[in-house]
């Protein structure tokens, strides 16, 4: 039988560990501070460079492709639409929640030159986009 001393202690080290890990979640997700129409996240963006243009492909779990906005801008590329709450969550209770939801924007900074979008693809969660060199 475990000593009543060293079960207390499990039970606050595993207490603390739960607090931290709400507390990380809660940064991650909740920012009161901000206006519903600001993102609240970004995507992440691999950049390729190939002679005559730019490879991009955006990782977008669980978004809608047909409602993904992308601009090209001076210098940047910008991503922006809205990942929701999968439905099924609608009632449920969260054990993980690690996958992040609600609006997303993502500045990409180009490399100097100009650019106009040859080709957009959306297969498998991510966005492809070719942008050629003008």
């Amino acid at each position: 039988m475990m000593p009543s001393r060293d079960l207390s202690r499990l039970m606050w080290a595993e207490a603390c560990e739960l607090l931290d890990r709400a507390e990380r979640l809660h940064r991650q997700f909740y920012r009161p501070s901000r206006a519903a129409s600001l993102p609240n996240w970004e995507p992440p963006v691999d950049l390729y460079h190939y002679p005559g243009g730019l490879w991009l492909i955006v990782a977008l779990p669980g978004a809608d492709g047909d409602s993904i906005e992308v601009y090209t801008e001076a210098e940047a590329l910008l991503v922006r639409a809205e990942r929701p709450l999968p439905t099924a969550a609608a009632g449920a209770s969260m054990q993980r929640l690690e996958i992040p939801f609600g609006h997303f924007e993502r500045r990409v900074p180009l490399p100097p030159g100009q650019y106009r979008m040859a080709r957009r693809e959306w297969r498998d969660g991510c966005l492809y986009l070719d942008l050629r060199s003008s």
